[in-house]
Formats: C-alpha cells, structure tokens, sequence
C-alpha cells in the first residue's frame, strides 16, 4: 500500500471513529443538556412574567435552579458533562465534516469550529459551578455590560461593538426564520417518527426555534444601541433582554410567549437528542 493509499486509509478511520458511537452519544448528551438550561431558563422567565421579579431568567439562574434540587451537584456535573460532549462532538464535525451532502464543505467547518468554541465556554462556566457553586464573572447581564464596556476601550471599538451586535441580529433572524421553514427536518430521523410525533416535534421546532431567534436579535439590537451611543450599561445579557419583553406595549403577556417558547425549545432539544442524525 503506498503513502498516499495509507493517509487516505488513515483518514477514513479518524472520520469513522469521530463518527462512532461515542460521539454520537456525547452529542445525544449534549442536546439534553442543552434542553434541560432552556427549560429552566423559559420556566424562570415565565415566573418573571407573572410577578417573581427576583429570579434570574440566564443560564446562571438555571445552574442555581438546579443546584437547590435533590441531588443538585450530580444533576450539575451531569449537565457540565454533557454540554463538554456538545463541544467535542462540534469539534469532530469541524475537523472531519458533518452529516449532508455539504458537510465536509469550508462554510459547515466554521460554523462548527464555532459552535465548539461557545460549548467550550459554556461547558467551563457550567463545571466551574458545579466545583465551587459559585457564578464566576455574574449575571449574564453583568457580563454583557463588562465586555461591551471593554471593547469599546479599544481602538474602533464602537464599530467592533455594532458590528458584533449586527451579527448577532442576524444570527438570531438566521435561527428564526430557519426554524419557521423547518430546515431542521434536514437533521433529523423523520422515519423513526410516528405522524403524531413529527407534528409535536414540529410546534416545538417552529414556536422554540422563532422565540430563541427573537432573544437574540433583540439582544442584538441593544448591543447596536450601546455603540451607537457609548453607553455599555445599555447592552443587556439574557435575564435583561427578557425582561425588557415585558415592557412594550404587549405589556408582561410578549414575556409570557416568548418564555413559553424558550421551555418548547427546552423540548425540541430533547427531541434532537433522539432522532438528530449523527
């Protein structure tokens, strides 16, 4: 067998491994993970929008959530854990292609190796809780305001501001408007699913994917707000954008859907976790 003959060889076997069964439960556990901190964000919010004003509707809201229940600091290290199998199954995909026709292509790698950069930091932050029981770096909101406030510091640093927040609108349209036009029936095992199942999973992938797009733009948006006006207090994390929800003229009942969706999108995850192709 030549050289060439041999790496090809070689090649094939790393894609099969990082296409086995051990990825393809780390990126199972992940997606659960995932579900479970969009349940319990959406559940925090809706207590938000009905009057419990002293909940924290963000991802360390969750973690405190959960570490106050029975058995909370295995339920948190299990959380961490599967999210650490998000990130690796995200890397696997950056560096050998994920499933589709398309996958192996320059666009799907960076979205990946993007996408293993963000579980790598949320897996962090999650195990760093479960080690000390302490949200290291505060409130999403107060992170927001501390990196806005940063980058504006720097050279350029309101046009880097607006344009992250730019980004971040256009990503949280992306999701949206993916999840309305149901693109993730590319990704899942529609056959194992019973007619009754696939339209459950398809109100939980519409109603959660629009709701979690719509957090995004409009926290996007209050990213543009802060560099337009050099103000990083008026960039706002996850607890703060959801509040924000409450005050429109739609009145607390905008909160109370879009915090509905967020615990459909919780449910969607769970679905992936299940029938998402590996």
């Amino acid at each position: 067998m030549n050289t060439s003959a041999m790496a090809q060889s070689g090649r094939f076997r790393a894609r099969r491994m990082a296409r086995g069964s051990v990825t393809e439960g780390a990126a199972r556990a992940g997606f659960a993970a995932r579900g479970v901190i969009y349940l319990l964000v959406g559940a925090l919010a809706l207590q938000i929008a009905f009057g419990d004003t002293g909940r924290q509707a963000d991802r360390g809201g969750a973690l405190q959530e959960l570490a106050q229940k029975p058995f909370g600091a295995v339920l948190l290290w299990a959380l961490g854990i599967g999210l650490v199998g998000m990130a690796l199954w995200r890397l696997s995909e950056a560096l050998f292609g994920s499933v589709g026709k398309d996958g192996r292509s320059a666009r799907k790698r960076l979205m990946a190796t993007a996408r293993f950069a963000f579980y790598v930091f949320v897996a962090y932050s999650v195990l760093s809780f479960a080690a000390s029981r302490h949200q290291s770096g505060g409130s999403s909101d107060q992170q927001s305001r501390d990196a806005t406030a940063r980058a504006l510091e720097i050279p350029a640093g309101q046009w880097l501001v607006g344009a992250a927040g730019l980004v971040i609108v256009g990503a949280g349209g992306w999701i949206a408007v993916r999840a309305v036009l149901r693109k993730y029936h590319d990704k899942l095992r529609l056959g194992q699913m019973s007619r009754r199942t696939r339209q459950l999973v398809d109100v939980t992938g519409v109603v959660g994917g629009a709701a979690r797009g719509l957090v995004f733009a409009v926290a996007g948006i209050f990213a543009v707000r802060a560099a337009i006006d050099y103000e990083p207090d008026k960039a706002k994390g996850l607890d703060d954008t959801l509040r924000t929800l409450a005050d429109t003229p739609l009145g607390p009942w905008l909160l109370v859907c879009v915090a509905a969706g967020l615990v459909l999108f919780g449910v969607f995850s769970f679905a992936m976790a299940r029938w998402r192709r590996v």
